[in-house]
């Protein structure tokens, strides 16, 4: 069976395909402002697959993807109700973001726990997996191109920068300037962020990173485990071979 896993997220929507065994090569994405029918149409063309899961935190654009596929297809969508395989270990579990869910699937069947799961995008999340293997909650906290963004949008004179790898902490202009304040200040939340979570998880601790900036921040944290880009993707392959 082929699956076509869909990432509906606040910014982009990705898509691949995969099987019950891996992730296949075909993948595609959409500014999520754009998804509608005659998008998805374009987008797939003449592909072939044989069912649907689709991860989504956005819900008015859920539905519009639900509606695009079934009952053609077999669809399922993500939530806290889905054969996940690990515990939910929190109040309100329906509150959980579909994303932080398939990132906790994506690390206890690709790497260990107990976990902590940084996904670096519009916000940045830390999900937290105990050794059971458990989904505990975790932190959320703005992403680094949000902030980035804000203050170009804020202030008259600060433009939008590209984020990379400072050469130096002291700016010699405005934009070397933001570019250190940026990464090195995201490193820096990142780094407390982490030493608090870790004041309360038992055990050896896999840090894994996934995200759009993950590569970006990472580089200057030893402590993070591994950066792994997959991840997300590899939890959705998993939940469409348990749901579908």
């Amino acid at each position: 069976m082929t699956y076509l896993l869909i990432d509906n997220s606040n910014t982009r929507t990705k898509l691949c395909l995969a099987d019950k065994t891996k992730l296949l090569a075909w993948q595609a994405w959409l500014p999520t402002h754009e998804i509608d029918h005659p998008h998805l149409a374009k987008v797939l063309g003449d592909l072939s697959y044989d069912a649907v899961l689709l991860c989504s935190v956005v819900p008015a654009k859920a539905e519009m993807i639900r509606s695009f596929f079934a009952p053609a297809k077999p669809f399922h969508k993500v939530t806290c109700d889905s054969i996940l395989d690990l515990t939910i270990d929190y109040p309100l579990p329906q509150q959980i973001g579909a994303d932080r869910l398939a990132n906790a699937v994506g690390v206890v069947q690709c790497h260990s726990a107990p976990a902590i799961v940084i996904d670096f995008g519009t916000a940045v999340t830390f999900d937290v997996v105990s050794a059971k293997p458990a989904y505990c909650g975790g932190v959320i906290a703005p992403g680094l191109g949000a902030m980035n963004d804000y203050l170009h949008r804020k202030t008259a004179l600060l433009p939008l920068i590209e984020l990379s790898e400072p050469e130096h902490a002291i700016g010699k202009s405005t934009a070397e300037a933001m570019r250190a304040g940026a990464v090195y200040g995201y490193r820096g939340l990142v780094k407390e962020i982490l030493h608090q979570l870790l004041r309360e998880i038992s055990g050896d601790v896999s840090i894994i990173a996934t995200g759009g900036d993950a590569a970006l921040i990472a580089a200057g944290i030893d402590i993070i485990t591994k950066v792994d880009p997959l991840l997300t993707q590899e939890g959705l392959r998993h939940l469409a071979r348990r749901n579908l």
